[in-house]
């Protein structure tokens, strides 16, 4: 028996040791001054292993991310960027750990790139004065300078040559592009070098490609990054002047770093630690043990309070059911009862409706990464059926008005309606719709026609389907866009958004107007009519005529589409600020527009314009609907979903009344991670401009890098993961983000900005006030010259980092300088 226990134990001693041996995710590694260790990123703290590898030591437990560790040369010292305040500043520590010190105090990010051979100064990248720029602080803590004056240098990926010579790179190809590969144009990075001594420039490299990343060892010998064979970053020298590679990878390597004394290149790749042995020309992976601690998979507790996407209220006003954080949910109408059902759980759900026996939900859930549809039974949670298979998304939903067809789009091209009894789709057209932001298709009041919008050259056309006659109609064709249509409840107009003399192209649609387009030509009331009726007798009508009448058959639906549209165009509410997505609603002979607009000082909110006959229309904000949209109608009754929370709209008092919703319910990050990563596929797949996908196999590339999701320890890493797939596009303005409450930190910083400028070599000592600053006021008579003392009327030491004393958890409300202006102490108060 005690021989079984040991065998057992043995056996999972075994299978724990092998379990931590692969390690990905490890990033921005480098080496010790010999060689002999490695320092890293894991898991958000530093760690430091054997060159040869092992088992690895944890260096830091901050809160935030330590990463960027660079090694001075003399061994001694590690400086690392750590955002355990919010924002990312410089930190240092001892090589064996110790005591940790902060050196910059800026709320801007600011990222350590490498030391003086010295060791005396730290070299870094920020962006507190522009976009990016490099900087360096000494050991003391004392102000950063900066390393080059000219506000629209780029310097950055900083290496220091033994004879001094800054090298560096210029290019957001380089810095916030890095994840894209195999570009080639005008910003292209080369390597770069300057003399801060003698004011000499060069450029190293000249291919059109990437050449990134410098790393100089004591000796001079240069190492770089670039893509050139095969666009896939791999490792170069330069061996007697001239380029040339040294390693031949089939995935890109990234953040190359020599040790001081020369012999080693240390690097990341496939998100794990590689070595590169200068003497021997091998590289080979370094095996680093960790005892991990991953709780990614564990469940985590959410709640529905303002966190609701989309809902839907059933046709007897008794339930609600609503999508959170991508689970599924039905209530009753005041959102007291709460129930979850069950759905899949790699999945996300997007859209729901109810279905006319207000028990079946329709909805929208993410198959590998596209949307299709499914059914459910609301009341037993039970029978989730799935309706569509599609290799595109499924989305937009929308139902007719007594819930017998449905419409929704597929892919990129078509418009669908589904049978809501036998729940069959059909295509009914297939036209340029583009599989992003798409405005809602919707019904005529009567069910004959639907409208949707199109992209013909880039502009949106409004589309008419002709359901009976299974025709279809572009109805606005005007070179312009226009989009997000609405019916009239009445059946006599089109509402739409317009701009009427600017297309959208390139930027999108800029300051949208609100208007309106009679179906058939439509003639105003008469007055003398109005009149008339004052005069007329209300006649009494028998029940038993009342009963035998013809029942009221609603509205009804004609479009002459012949007719000029231009020439009956009605604008709808405010000629100023941006208005979208009307929403029309009818009382009577009241009509009333319901839309988003920001033309009250810029902010957005929603409003109403109401038209009556003979009255002046007029114009109404409803109070508190900055984040209100996604309106829908049952019966009397407008319900919107108002910043993640159900509320209820009365137009006649213009206020929202809130339906609280809290319910608590549990989602495991690892699931949602695995989903976000197949569904970005799926919608770059979907709705990338290049067919060919810039002759990269986008099916490949997602299982090539779909292999390390298992790996995954935090949002963080799923970012770089996603970014480094959208990057072998090689297309711009791509990237993924996503941001979570597992990523915030307790503490905040930062900056008091008081619109001055300051000497490089006296940081206290004032040479400009900013024009239209907070300092920047006749009665302060701040002059270039002065030098600041005290701050708060706490003396300052010039030898300690200036935005130290301008660091705070928020905003002061006012700020007391102390000046001396040659010998003379002058006071003056600034709102910072």
């Amino acid at each position: 028996m005690t021989k079984s226990i040991l065998t057992g134990l043995c056996l999972m001693l075994t299978f724990s040791a092998l379990a931590q041996q692969d390690v990905y995710f490890t990033s921005s590694p480098a080496l010790t001054p010999d060689g002999s260790e490695i320092v890293f990123s894991y898991d958000s703290d530093l760690w430091k292993v054997s060159s040869q590898g092992g088992t690895a030591t944890r260096l830091t437990g901050m809160d935030g991310v330590e990463e960027f560790a660079r090694v001075s040369p003399d061994g001694k010292w590690i400086a690392f960027s750590s955002n355990q305040y919010g924002n990312a500043d410089i930190y240092l520590m001892p090589i064996n750990g110790g005591e940790i010190k902060q050196l910059t105090f800026n709320s801007s990010d600011d990222r350590v790139e490498t030391w003086s051979w010295d060791s005396k100064t730290i070299y870094f990248r920020s962006g507190r004065y522009n976009r990016l720029a490099a900087y360096t602080i000494d050991i003391q803590g004392r102000t950063p300078k900066r390393l080059f004056d000219h506000f629209f240098n780029w310097a950055h990926n900083l290496a220091i040559h033994p004879d001094g010579r800054v090298f560096f790179n210029e290019s957001w190809e380089s810095s916030n592009q890095v994840h894209r590969k195999r570009y080639k144009g005008a910003f292209n990075p080369d390597i770069k070098t300057f003399n801060m001594h003698t004011g000499e420039y060069s450029e190293l490299t000249d291919y059109e490609g990437k050449d990134l990343w410098s790393t100089i060892d004591k000796n001079g010998k240069i190492y770089f990054a670039s893509d050139e064979p095969n666009g896939q970053y791999n490792l170069y020298g330069f061996v007697n002047g001239n380029k040339t590679r040294l390693t031949n990878f089939k995935t890109s390597i990234k953040d190359p770093q020599v040790n001081a004394n020369g012999g080693f290149v240390v690097f990341e790749k496939d998100y794990q630690v590689y070595l590169y042995d200068v003497a021997a020309k091998k590289s080979q992976k370094v095996n680093i043990s960790i005892f991990q601690n991953n709780t990614l998979a564990q469940e985590q507790e959410f709640s529905t309070d303002r966190n609701i996407s989309a809902f839907d209220v059933s046709q007897d006003e008794k339930k609600l059911a609503f999508v959170s954080r991508g689970e599924l949910f039905v209530s009753d109408i005041s959102g007291k009862f709460v129930k979850q059902l069950k759905t899949r759980a790699e999945e996300r759900v997007v859209e729901v409706k109810w279905l006319k026996d207000n028990k079946t939900l329709l909805y929208t859930q993410t198959v590998g990464g596209y949307t299709n549809l499914f059914t459910i039974d609301a009341a037993t949670g039970t029978g989730e059926k799935q309706l569509t298979n599609d290799l595109g998304a499924d989305r937009n939903l929308e139902l007719n008005a007594d819930l017998t067809t449905g419409a929704y789009y597929s892919g990129r091209n078509e418009v669908r309606l589904i049978d809501l009894e036998t729940l069959k789709s059909e295509t009914v057209a297939n036209e340029e719709l583009w599989g992003l932001y798409n405005p809602q298709p919707r019904f005529s009041p009567d069910g004959k026609y639907l409208t949707f919008t199109v992209r013909n050259d880039f502009e949106e056309d409004i589309y008419i389907y002709d359901i009976a006659a299974k025709a279809i109609h572009n109805y606005t064709k005007t070179g312009v866009p226009e989009t997000n249509p609405f019916w009239g409840p009445e059946g006599k107009y089109i509402y739409f958004e317009s701009n009427r003399t600017q297309p959208s192209y390139p930027y999108g649609l800029q300051n949208g107007r609100i208007y309106r387009i009679p179906l058939i030509r439509q003639e105003g009331e008469f007055k003398s009519d109005e009149l008339a009726k004052v005069f007329e007798e209300k006649k009494e009508e028998k029940k038993e005529e009342k009963a035998e009448g013809k029942k009221d058959e609603g509205p009804v639906t004609n479009i002459d589409f012949e007719a000029d549209i231009l020439r009956q165009l009605e604008h709808i509410g405010p000629s100023f600020g941006s208005q979208s997505a009307p929403y029309v609603v009818k009382s009577g002979d009241k009509t009333q527009i319901v839309y988003s607009s920001n033309h009250d000082e810029a902010q957005r909110s929603l409003w109403v314009t109401t038209l009556e006959p003979f009255e002046r229309a007029k114009t109404e904000k409803i109070d508190g609907s900055g984040r209100a949209g996604g309106i829908i109608q049952v019966k009397q009754n407008l319900y919107v979903n108002n910043g993640g929370q159900i509320s209820k709209l009365n137009l006649g008092s213009k206020k929202l009344t809130n339906i609280d919703i809290k319910y608590n319910f549990r989602r495991s990050l690892r699931s949602e991670f695995n989903q976000i990563y197949y569904e970005t596929w799926a919608g770059v797949e979907q709705n990338f401009y290049n067919e060919t996908f810039h002759g990269e196999d986008w099916d490949d590339l997602k299982t090539q890098y779909a292999k390390f999701l298992p790996y995954l320890n935090s949002r963080r890493e799923l970012r770089t993961l996603l970014n480094d797939l959208l990057g072998e596009l090689n297309s711009s303005h791509m990237g993924f983000s996503s941001f979570g409450r597992d990523e915030s930190t307790f503490y905040g910083s930062t900056s008091l900005n008081l619109g001055l400028m300051y000497s490089n070599d006296n940081p206290y000592e004032i040479t400009h006030v900013v024009a239209e600053g907070p300092a920047d006021f006749s009665d302060k008579n701040i002059q270039v010259g002065d030098v600041i003392t005290a701050i708060n009327g706490e003396p300052v030491d010039p030898g300690m980092n200036r935005e130290y004393y301008l660091s705070k958890p928020s905003i002061d409300e006012e700020v007391s300088l102390t000046l001396n202006r040659n010998g003379t102490s002058i006071d003056v108060k600034i709102h910072p």
